[in-house]
């Protein structure tokens, strides 16, 4: 029987087609098989995710008891997927990804801050090592993430940035205050939002979330000043 010729046109196209995927089928069982010989032995055992030193396995008769396990294969066959979506991309595409926005600085100040409750307080304090008390808790987090210099004491603190006297119009990372006895500022936060605000209260307590909108602290707020914005 003569085999018929293949034509131009759609039967070409059905043709390479087939003949491309039976390389990918036949590319992926060699790479099974030298996966499988690497699981099979313990000399070369590294990371199981490591494909330049899997390939390099010998395959042999012992490759055969010893397959990688379905959680592996589903592994490396994720990890495939994602290089090959991420090698289609065309330019525009990764430039779009390169562009997707970032995470603002007040966001990340409050996240810097948060990762600090627990921290002791301590009266002159000022780095997670040491302990802070509220003003040394401020003026650490806003240097840190802001490269904002603060002035030491939260009276000092009261005279810089915007003044702020109307606690609905606060905005997260506002700085607030307080006065514990009489009209003068001796206690700073950092406003979180939704009436929460991060401070570091007194001896004995350690950094803490406390409630602006209720309680002691709510009836000690004199004002607010906005040093930083997004």
């Amino acid at each position: 029987m003569t085999t018929p010729a293949i034509g131009s046109g759609r039967p070409l196209a059905i043709h390479r087609a087939l003949r491309g995927t039976a390389r990918i089928l036949i590319a992926g069982l060699l790479a099974c098989a030298s996966l499988q010989a690497f699981a099979a032995n313990p000399a070369t055992a590294r990371d199981p995710l490591d494909r330049s030193s899997q390939l390099m396995a010998p395959v042999n008769d012992a490759t055969l008891g010893n397959p990688l396990s379905l959680p592996e294969r589903t592994l490396i066959f994720a990890r495939d997927m994602r290089s090959i979506f991420n090698a289609s991309q065309v330019p525009g595409e990764v430039q779009a990804a390169a562009e997707a926005p970032k995470e603002g600085r007040i966001k990340g100040m409050l996240k810097r801050g948060l990762a600090l409750l627990g921290t002791p307080y301590r009266w002159g304090g000022s780095t997670p090592e040491s302990g802070f008390d509220c003003s040394g808790l401020v003026g650490y987090v806003f240097r840190n993430t802001l490269g904002i210099e603060l002035p030491r004491i939260s009276r000092d603190m009261a005279n810089v940035g915007e003044l702020i006297r109307d606690r609905d119009a606060l905005v997260e990372g506002d700085l607030v205050f307080f006065s514990r006895k009489g009209s003068r500022v001796d206690h700073v936060g950092i406003y979180l939002g939704n009436g929460q605000f991060l401070h570091a209260p007194r001896t004995g307590k350690d950094v803490e979330v406390a409630s602006l909108a209720t309680g002691y602290w709510s009836q000690k707020f004199l004002q607010a000043r906005r040093v930083a914005t997004q």
